[in-house]
């Protein structure tokens, strides 16, 4: 394997292939930094420009793309409360509190240097133990997928912040609207209401942006006040803004991030969507301060960005060890291949390996670019804040518009953006938390999908689901989590309410 990596190395490291990685970073990170616009929509426009390259430049370039299209979103996630990308939805809800208090430039350090330790560490597992794992993926069938599903719908207790109705009545908000348009299985249409509009459902991406970005442009232009940002002021920040005893507090968040990322970027179709969702709770749950959570602490940075990144080399274990694509990605990368004549799967290690090493290559030194890249720049992304909000608003609100009409070249999603968008606001005025709304919208297809593939492999039985292990061993799980988390919301509630029995005693 060392011979191999060090030929990978040897044909990528040329100054034609080191240009065109670092070309596919720079277009990713832009790519990522727009709301609406993806490394999907970046690989998708790119692809066919490696047609007339070699297949290692050709790969090396959509390499770059991949790793910059993900990362680039915690920028604005953090300047601006806006998710670039799917993966930056849970990089919000500490970034941008780090932000308000003035702490932009070590956020936007924290999520640059986390990105880069998770990428690198899923490509590392991808490099060395990538057959193996891909294998235990393979075992999981719809049994296990809507299992999984279930226990993930259970996290929405833990992102409900102080009211528990609320948070449960924003994830089945969520799974209302994952449900219109098109049946998964057999196509029928759903709640359209004759809007053919509605036919394929409401895009994710449409939906993060109205929540997340339209929905805090509406608030914003109601606060009189800039942002107070002690770093407005670029380049006095050090080095990535932190210091290594800071970094070396969160190795446990970075290891348990990262093994989650990389595990739920092998399952094909889940991705880094709910990757950094499911990170952040964990995070959250496991730490001693959580009622921290959501006020700017450092930590749920560290778990999403760690977690988003350490996706990408999950997604492509099973892409390069079975030829299954493990999200949309993937699917392009798959495509990509193809167009150089090679065949993804098994096969490709022994008839393409010099290929395969030099994807490893490339995406270990892309890797390296993004941060060297996001290092050169941090000084003056903070300088955003200091941009006045009736410049900067309109800006963003056509960057929104346009990412929402370049997903389908549809006028419908930039309406239904809008629609989101003051949805987003009204619910946060009634305290409604907006994250369950994004969990159950990403979960209920998968949960529903895999129930009725489950029920048409067991001609209907529902048996299977309970007595296939993995699949057991997950619905257990959810089992325990809900008792889990009733008994502690009563202790939470019998504590407060003797704190205020002693309050009014005093």
């Amino acid at each position: 394997m060392t011979d191999m990596m060090l030929t990978g190395f040897m044909e990528i490291l040329n100054i034609k292939s080191i240009i065109l990685i670092s070309l596919g970073v720079g277009v990713g990170l832009i790519f990522g930094a727009i709301p609406g616009l993806s490394a999907t929509m970046a690989i998708a426009l790119c692809l066919p420009v490696t047609f007339g390259m070699t297949p290692i430049d050709g790969m090396a370039l959509l390499m770059g793309l991949y790793i910059g299209g993900v990362s680039g979103g915690l920028v604005p996630a953090i300047l601006m409360n806006l998710p670039g990308t799917p993966a930056s939805i849970a990089t919000t809800f500490d970034g941008y509190p780090m932000t308000k208090k003035g702490e932009a430039g070590k956020a936007l350090g924290l999520g640059i240097v986390s990105s880069f330790l998770g990428g690198l560490f899923s490509i590392l597992v991808l490099i060395f133990i990538s057959p193996p794992l891909a294998s235990i993926a393979l075992k999981f069938g719809p049994y296990e997928y809507f299992a999984i599903a279930i226990f993930s719908l259970t996290m929405i207790s833990s992102l409900s912040g102080d009211s528990m109705p609320k948070g449960v009545l924003s994830g089945l908000l969520g799974m209302a609207l994952a449900v219109i348009g098109a049946s998964p299985i057999d196509g029928n249409t759903r709640f359209t209401f004759g809007i053919t509009s509605l036919d394929g459902g409401f895009n994710l991406l449409a939906l993060l942006i109205g929540l997340f970005a339209v929905s805090e442009i509406i608030s914003a232009t109601k606060e009189k006040n800039q942002i107070n940002s002690q770093n407005v002021d670029g380049p006095k920040i050090k080095g990535f803004g932190f210091s290594l005893k800071e970094l070396l507090a969160q190795k446990w968040n970075l290891l348990r991030s990262s093994l989650i990322g990389t595990g739920i970027g092998i399952l094909p179709g889940i991705g880094g969507g709910t990757s950094n969702l499911i990170s952040y709770i964990v995070a959250k749950n496991q730490s001693k301060n959580p009622e921290n959570y959501g006020k700017g602490d450092p930590s749920g940075v560290v778990a999403s960005e760690t977690s988003n990144n350490a996706s990408i080399g999950g997604a492509l274990v099973p892409l390069v060890t079975l030829g299954i694509p493990g999200d949309t990605v993937t699917a392009l990368l798959i495509g990509g291949l193809i167009l150089h004549g090679l065949t993804p799967g098994p096969t490709l290690f022994t008839q393409s390996g010099d290929v395969v090493y030099a994807i490893f290559a490339s995406l270990l030194i892309a890797n390296v670019f993004m941060m060297v890249f996001y290092y050169m720049g941090i000084r003056w992304f903070v300088r955003v804040l200091s941009v006045p909000k009736y410049i900067l608003l309109p800006i963003i609100v056509v960057l929104c518009a346009v990412g929402a009409y370049g997903l389908n070249n549809r006028v419908f999603d930039i309406v239904a953006m809008l629609f989101f968008g003051v949805m987003g606001y009204i619910l946060q005025k009634y305290k409604f938390p907006l994250t369950p709304i994004i969990l159950g919208f990403i979960l209920c297809p998968i949960a529903e999908t895999n129930l009725l593939r489950g029920l048409m492999y067991s001609k209907g039985s529902f048996m299977p689901f309970v007595t296939e292990p993995i699949a057991a061993a997950f619905l257990l799980a959810t089992v325990l989590s809900v008792v889990f988390t009733i008994r502690k919301n009563r202790k939470k509630k019998k504590a407060q309410k003797n704190m205020t029995e002693e309050t009014m005693a005093g």
